[in-house]
C-alpha cells in the first residue's frame, strides 16, 4: 500500500506518556499496521469500554 500521501498525527495529550500513537514518529519509515475505518472503529470502541 502506498502511503506516501498519508498524513499522520501527533496526538494532543502525547506529552503525559498515556497515548495510543499511530505512527511511530521516531521511526516514520518503520512498518505500518493498516485498518479499515470500520475495524478501526471497532478497535477504539473495545479500548473506551470500561473493565469488568
Amino acid at each position: 500500500m502506498d502511503l506516501t500521501g498519508a498524513r499522520w498525527r501527533t496526538p494532543s495529550r502525547s506529552g503525559n506518556g498515556e497515548c495510543v500513537e499511530v505512527r511511530d514518529r521516531k521511526d516514520p519509515s518503520g512498518p505500518v499496521l493498516v485498518f479499515a475505518p470500520a475495524a478501526w472503529r471497532a478497535i477504539v470502541t473495545a479500548a473506551r469500554r470500561p473493565t469488568p
